[in-house]
C-alpha cells in the first residue's frame, strides 16, 4: 500500500483546529430541529431527497472552486474507497431519515436521546468489532445507559427504537469514517462520493413522494423554496466540519465534543418546542446523563494518564492512535 499524500494523512498534530471544526459541526447539528420545523409543509421523505441532491450540487460547486476534480478522480479509481464511501453513505442516509422523522413529528427530545446514547454505542462498537477492552468506568457507563433504556421501556411503555437506531447508525458512520476512510479521503471528496451514491435513491424517493402526497418544493413560496434549496449547504457544511475534525483530533476528543448536539436538541425540544416530558422520561434522561458523565470522566482520566506517561523521562512522546 502506498503512503497517502500529506494532504490526506490524519492531521493529529493540529488538535486546536480540529476542535474548532468539531464544535462548529455539533453546533450546526444542534440547531437543525428549528430549521426543519420552518420547512413545513414539506415532509421528511421529500426533504431527505432535497438534502441529498442539493448536498451533491453544493459539493460539486466546492470541488470546482477548489479545482479538486483531479483529486476526486483519483479517489474514484480506488475500489476500497468506493466501497467504504457507499457504506458510509447508507449509514448517514438512515440517520438523516430517522432524524427528519423525529424533528418533523414533535419528537426532537427522542432524537436528542439518540445522540446522548451515541457515545455508548461507539464504545460498544469498539468492543464487538474492534476487540477493544473496556475500562471500569466505561463498563459502568454502559450499564447505566442500559438501565436508562429499561426505565424508559418499563415506565414510558415503549422501546425508544428511534433513539436506538439513530445512535447505532451515527456511531457506525463515525467508525467507518475514522477507521476506513480518514487516511485516504479528504472531507469534501468523501462527502461528494457519499451523496453521489445516494442520489439515485433520493431521486427514486422523490418520484414516490410526487406520485403519492405531492411535492411541495416550488409550490409554497419563494422563502420556503430558498430554505429547502439551502438544505444542501445546511447538510454538507457540518459533515465537512465533522470529517475534518475526525482527521485532526483523537476519537476521545470527538466523543467529548459530540455532547454539544444532544444538549442543544434537548433544550430545543423541551423549552422551545414544548414537547411532552413526563417524570419517567426525565428519569431515563437523568440516567443517560449520568452515563455520559462517566464516559467524560473516563476520557479525561485516560488523557491525563497518557500525558503523564508521555512527559515521563525516557518517553518517546505521546501515542497517536
Amino acid at each position: 500500500m502506498t503512503t497517502p499524500p500529506a494532504s490526506l494523512r490524519p492531521l493529529t498534530d493540529r488538535p486546536t483546529e480540529g476542535v474548532l471544526y468539531g464544535v462548529g459541526a455539533y453546533l450546526l447539528w444542534g440547531a437543525l430541529p428549528i430549521y426543519f420545523v420552518m420547512l413545513a409543509p414539506t415532509g421528511p421523505w421529500e426533504l431527505l431527497s432535497a438534502r441529498v441532491i442539493f448536498s451533491l450540487v453544493f459539493c460539486a460547486l466546492l470541488i470546482t472552486l477548489t479545482r479538486g476534480w483531479r483529486r476526486l478522480a483519483a479517489l474514484v479509481r480506488s475500489p476500497r474507497v468506493l466501497l467504504w464511501t457507499a457504506v458510509a453513505g447508507v449509514l448517514i442516509y438512515a440517520n438523516w431519515q430517522l432524524f427528519l422523522i423525529a424533528a418533523m413529528s414533535d419528537r426532537v427530545i427522542e432524537a436528542s436521546l439518540g445522540y446522548f446514547i451515541n457515545p455508548i454505542a461507539t464504545v460498544l462498537l469498539g468492543v464487538f468489532l474492534l476487540g477493544d477492552r473496556l475500562r471500569r468506568l466505561q463498563w459502568c457507563a454502559v450499564g447505566v445507559a442500559a438501565l436508562a433504556v429499561i426505565v424508559i421501556v418499563v415506565f414510558y411503555g415503549s422501546v425508544p427504537w428511534l433513539s436506538l437506531a439513530m445512535a447505532a447508525s451515527f456511531a457506525s458512520y463515525g467508525l467507518v469514517k475514522k477507521k476506513f476512510l480518514s487516511a485516504d479521503v479528504d472531507a469534501l471528496g468523501g462527502l461528494t462520493l457519499e451523496t453521489a451514491w445516494l442520489t439515485p435513491i433520493a431521486i427514486g424517493q422523490l418520484v414516490i413522494v410526487g406520485l403519492t402526497t405531492g411535492i411541495t418544493f416550488g409550490q409554497v413560496g419563494a422563502m420556503h423554496t430558498t430554505l429547502v434549496a439551502l438544505a444542501g449547504v445546511i447538510t454538507a457544511l457540518p459533515l465537512l466540519l465533522f470529517s475534518s475534525a475526525s482527521r485532526r483530533v483523537s476519537l476521545s476528543t470527538v466523543g467529548m465534543l459530540q455532547f454539544i448536539t444532544p444538549i442543544l436538541q434537548f433544550l430545543t425540544g423541551a423549552f422551545v418546542l414544548h414537547e411532552h416530558m413526563p417524570l419517567e422520561r426525565w428519569a431515563g434522561f437523568v440516567l443517560i446523563w449520568v452515563a455520559c458523565a462517566l464516559l467524560v470522566t473516563d476520557i479525561v482520566r485516560t488523557r491525563r494518564a497518557t500525558t503523564r506517561r508521555a512527559a515521563a523521562p525516557g518517553s518517546t512522546g505521546p501515542s497517536r492512535r
